[in-house]
């Protein structure tokens, strides 16, 4: 297997450098130390307390929002290396005004929350940090490697790394830019901030997965140290966590498309009304090619993170963090597709196919009923397949996250406090993949459509046996290579001073300089000779699809097909991978420049701060286009921005148990970087998505309103407003553009979707309750309200459509709510939550839009405690096996049935030792 390396340059600050600089900075700064703490410094960073159990976690992250002077939320670690869930996205979706998806795009859910967006809106415009720095993620899904980058895989980070996560809804001048929306900051554990002199945990577990009806182990440890004297201290985690997947599905979505004029469909179907076609059945929609859909998949989570602080005196504190996290997902998706709808709408299936072996029903612009029959000395039926046989292997399939950061304080005098910051980070995305493709002869069939909540009944004659033959007689492939890597370097240095200047108690300051860099190779799988021999497939492979279809209500159970070893050795043997698929790689330089001014004032109940950040941005696209000799030619794109990024943020203590706040702020966010850049085609359909180079940044001028109301120990009543207003939201745009055609092996015309920008809205509201209750127990929950429309109605986008015209913003669920309960007596601890959000759109393609439909999900935890060193946890997620729908919206036609997908449920056993 081909592996393609890049050539671009190494960034020139290596972490050793970087290391050995700040050193010799700390060295120098600490000849001019000065012995004394004031007692301000101490206000202004508490060390951090090592809480235990549910109700002494719920009291410090509520301290921790009380205390702030901007609207935050706080999840706090129970105890040491235990968050509330597996992951920490589980435990951010139970926040109000905050959203996860369980993948990074619309390839369904893989159990397991993967991304977090604030306040309905996509996810690129929510910035994660790791400890106030960037850091870069990748994706093992190849449509997310092209055509992402700035959004964080929360599947990389397991929860044990956790001390504690800080969601910044709105800004402030000091946060990091890049959130037009907010900033989700996790902490990890420093080895200082422990009690006692040595820590040891280690957890041991497994998790079944009721679907694949595997138990994997789930390894975690973490030893801290540090010196009597508190100078010097060294923690160290590791983690191998496993898990094997197997979600029963059914894909409609793979190919709807228009009935062609004089197509066997036109001809055979009435239109509605009457024999004569009052309603055209061209340009009605046809089902092309759905059906069942299994994927398996094998996840291995390896990592682990080191720290190390160092404090010589009380003036001076260096802390040096390196993490790395490596998730290992090969997988494969076994596709049985019925074709009917293929070859009986296009126009060139008509020439000798007779119309009367075809009859359907025509209703709200779809062909919601098509019967296909097989005619007597039918030359047609030579070329044409009821249903194809598609295995889509991912044999390598992985994602790694990794960083380097040197921190260093320094208390320069009673006045004067600086930090100065270098790091790296680095994300790799990586797949390797490749089709095993069969069609079945043409044996006729049918299929039905009754509403769009509703599966697509399938039946194809001789599906449940193999056979091959009709649109081709032998074997075929696709598939490809690619690697996105992702890159930043970054240095800062900030100061806070303290003021003699009555209400204003601080002014901070600072600047930051980074260089991110992002590049995708592609390679194309190439046939070896014997690919196309009927006699060299996996025969001895077969095997039948599992009986888990039966919990959709959809057919597809008993179908078959091969197994993934066996599938991998086909491509192994048949397959190789060479040569660039120049049209789909590119390299993105974007060197950024940042300072900013903060006042943090105090004046009796009123509280908060006022700033301005200001951001220089340059995006320098490198990709490869079709120029007039009709060959692949290098093009360059430039473009560079100014942002000014002022906010205030004001916190009234109305009495001693109500706070109000008010917030204003004006955010940026850079776009995609694979929006930029981009191309993901689909070479049957002529269709796909084309990034946009001159896409610009999106802004946001943000405003929140709240009161919290703490009206019993551990206990919140709180309601906010908020309104967003975006300028630059990045919506999808139609044309046609000319690529070459992998299959084809010529240039030809797609019709594709480009990202362009246009102007947004986002509004709502956000109610959160929790109360600790008597015995033992507790409860909490919250409501969001959101709405969102686009307001700009680009030319050539949904909203900007003449007729059937379509506004909705991605990502926004207009209501969602959770719900929990809590129980904590002596040394037993549980925990219940529901957490449900109503529909949203997840994204549009050339001529439909792709919707999410409601969906809930119970969680439960129980925990024993059996000593002081030794407890038990029992935790279990998608308890409910929630089903995952998609729901496809096409313009003048009715909804129809998208995806449908159950993951199973997952159950968590875990023994904790802790010294």
């Amino acid at each position: 297997m081909h592996h393609h390396s890049n050539n671009t340059k190494q960034s020139k600050l290596t972490p050793i450098a970087a290391a050995v600089g700040l050193m010799i900075m700390g060295a120098a700064m600490s000849t001019h130390a000065q012995e004394q703490q004031v007692q301000k410094q101490q206000a202004e960073e508490p060390a951090q307390v090592i809480v235990t159990g549910i109700r002494a976690s719920l009291q410090q992250s509520l301290n921790q929002k009380r205390n702030s002077d901007s609207l935050v939320e706080v999840i706090t670690a129970e105890d040491v290396g235990k968050m509330p869930d597996k992951n920490v996205a589980d435990s951010l979706q139970r926040l109000p005004g905050v959203s996860v998806a369980a993948a990074g795009g619309g390839e369904g859910s893989f159990g397991e929350n993967d991304r977090v967006a604030l306040r309905g809106t996509p996810f690129g415009l929510t910035l994660t940090t790791l400890n106030g720095h960037s850091v870069s993620s990748g994706d093992w899904f190849a449509d997310n490697i092209v055509g992402g980058g700035r959004s964080v895989s929360f599947s990389l980070f397991p929860s044990e790394l956790i001390g504690r996560v800080t969601v910044h809804k709105g800004s402030q001048a000091d946060l990091l830019e890049g959130g037009a929306e907010g900033v989700v900051d996790i902490e990890t554990r420093k080895p200082l901030d422990f009690k006692k002199t040595f820590n040891a945990q280690v957890s041991v577990g497994g998790v079944n997965s009721s679907n694949s009806g595997k138990t994997d182990p789930q390894l975690n440890g973490l030893i801290a140290w540090k010196n009597d004297q508190g100078t010097l201290g060294v923690l160290v985690q590791a983690f191998h966590e496993k898990r094997t997947l197997s979600r029963v599905g059914q894909e409609n979505q793979v190919w709807y498309d228009h009935v062609d004029p004089g197509s066997p469909i036109d001809q055979a179907i009435p239109g509605a009304g009457t024999a004569i076609k009052t309603t055209p059945v061209a340009g009605a929609m046809a089902n092309y090619l759905g059906g069942t859909a299994w994927f398996e998949q094998k996840r291995t989570r390896n990592g682990g993170l080191i720290d190390v602080q160092m404090k010589p005196n009380s003036d001076l504190t260096v802390d040096l963090t390196a993490f790395y996290s490596h998730l290992d997902a090969p997988n494969i998706n076994h596709n049985f597709m019925q074709s009917l709808g293929r070859f009986l709408a296009p126009s060139w299936a008509t020439t000798n196919f007779p119309a009367g072996a075809v009859s359907g029903t025509l209703s709200n612009g779809v062909i919601t009923q098509l019967t296909g029959t097989v005619p007597a000395n039918c030359a047609a039926c030579a070329t044409m397949s009821s249903a194809v046989q598609e295995e889509f292997s991912r044999p390598v399939a992985e994602s790694k996250s990794q960083f380097f950061d040197v921190d260093a304080k320094y208390r320069v005098n009673d006045k004067l406090t600086l930090k100065g910051r270098l790091g790296t980070t680095k994300g790799v995305g990586n797949t390797v993949s490749g089709a095993l493709g069969v069609w079945m002869p043409y044996t006729g069939g049918s299929y039905t459509i009754t509403d769009a909540n509703s599966p697509v009944i399938y039946n194809t004659p001789g599906a449940n046996k193999f056979s091959i033959g009709g649109m081709q007689a032998t074997p075929y492939t696709y598939g490809s290579h690619v690697t996105a890597n992702d890159k930043e370097t970054y240095g800062e240095l900030n100061g806070t001073l303290r003021t003699d200047w009555g209400a204003v108690s601080t002014v901070q300051f600072g600047g930051r300089v980074a260089e991110h860099k992002r590049d995708l190779t592609s390679i194309g799988i190439n046939a070896l000779p014997g690919l196309d021999s009927v006699a060299n497939l996996p025969m001895s492979g077969l095997t039948a699809f599992p009986s888990d279809f039966n919990d959709l209500g959809a057919n597809g159970a008993g179908y078959w097909t091969f197994s993934q070893d066996a599938v991998n050795g086909w491509l192994n043997k048949y397959g190789s991978y060479s040569g660039d698929l120049r049209q789909s790689e590119f390299n993105i330089k974007e060197p950024t420049q940042s300072a900013f001014v903060m006042a943090n004032f105090n004046a009796e109940s009123l509280s908060g701060n006022f700033g301005l950040r200001v951001v220089h941005t340059t995006e320098e696209v490198n990709r490869y286009e079709i120029g007039p000799s009709g060959s692949f030619e290098p093009k360059r794109y430039s473009n560079s921005y100014m942002d000014f990024l002022p906010s205030a943020n004001f916190r009234l203590d109305v009495t001693k148990d109500v706070v109000a706040r008010f917030g204003t702020s004006r955010t940026m966010a850079r776009p995609e970087l694979g929006m930029m850049a981009g191309v993901d085609l689909r070479d049957v359909q002529g269709t796909g998505n084309v990034g946009n180079p001159n896409l610009r940044p999106i802004r946001a001028n943000n405003y929140d309103l709240g009161v919290e109301w703490y009206f019993a120990p551990k206990s919140m009543l709180s309601a906010d407003a908020f309104y967003s207003a975006l300028d630059g939201y990045v919506t999808y745009g139609s044309s046609t553009a000319t690529f070459y055609n992998q299959l084809q092996k010529q240039n030809t015309v797609y019709q594709v979707s480009t990202p362009v920008n246009t102007t947004a809205e986002v509004k709502g509201l956000e109610f959160a309750y929790v109360q600790d209750l008597a015995k033992g127990f507790g409860v909490n929950a919250n409501y969001t309200y959101t709405l969102g429309k686009e307001t700009g109605h680009a030319p050539g986008s949904p909203c900007g459509a003449l007729t059937y015209q379509d506004c909705t913003l991605i990502g926004t669920s207009k209501n969602a709510y959770n719900l929990g309960i809590f129980y904590e007596q002596d040394k037993l601890s549980a925990r219940v939550t529901y957490s449900w959000r109503s529909g949203f759109l997840n994204g549009t393609s050339r001529n439909s839009a792709a919707f999410q439909a409601p969906i809930g999900t119970l969680s439960a935890s129980l925990a024993y405690q059996i000593n002081d060193n030794y407890s038990v946890t029992l935790d279990g997620k998608d308890l409910n096996n929630p089903l995952v729908r998609s729901i496809i919206h096409t313009p003048g036609a009715m909804d129809l049935p998208g995806s449908l997908y159950k993951n199973g449920r997952q159950v968590y056993f875990t023994l904790h030792a802790k010294f």
